[in-house]
């Protein structure tokens, strides 16, 4: 088996900030609706337009604030455990995970992969 063979689509990109309040403003200028927000260890709000969802997240300044300041992505995946044992056989190093946040109803499982260029790649499922 493979990776892929869990991943049924594109789940989120992430993008830290140090100011939410112009973060809010921005994307709802852009049509974005606030799809679900809570605190972990900051203020976390998921924005969507569409299949298109957004996930910000408060830093406190340790957000780049510069191009390429994306922090990850994350597919969506139909057995968390099964694409972490995958993934587990190849050279790319799990850097958290998997466990579980208190996001949507029931939560959310998922674990972080880190690439080549320091990119990092979630594989999640909603609880």
């Amino acid at each position: 088996m493979a990776v892929s063979d869990f991943v049924t689509g594109y789940e989120h990109i992430g993008v830290p900030t140090n100011d939410m309040d112009a973060t809010i403003e921005f994307y709802e200028t852009l049509g974005f609706k606030n799809l679900f927000e809570t605190d972990n260890n900051g203020k976390v709000i998921f924005f969507g337009l569409g299949d298109i969802v957004v996930e910000t997240y408060e830093v406190h300044g340790d957000a780049a604030g510069k191009r390429g300041a994306v922090d990850h992505m994350a597919l969506m995946v139909t057995d968390v455990d099964k694409a972490y044992e995958e993934i587990r056989k190849t050279k790319y190093p799990v850097i958290e995970g998997p466990c579980t946040l208190p996001f949507w109803a029931n939560g959310y499982y998922y674990f972080l992969v880190q690439g080549p260029n320091c990119e990092v790649v979630e594989f999640g499922k909603k609880l």
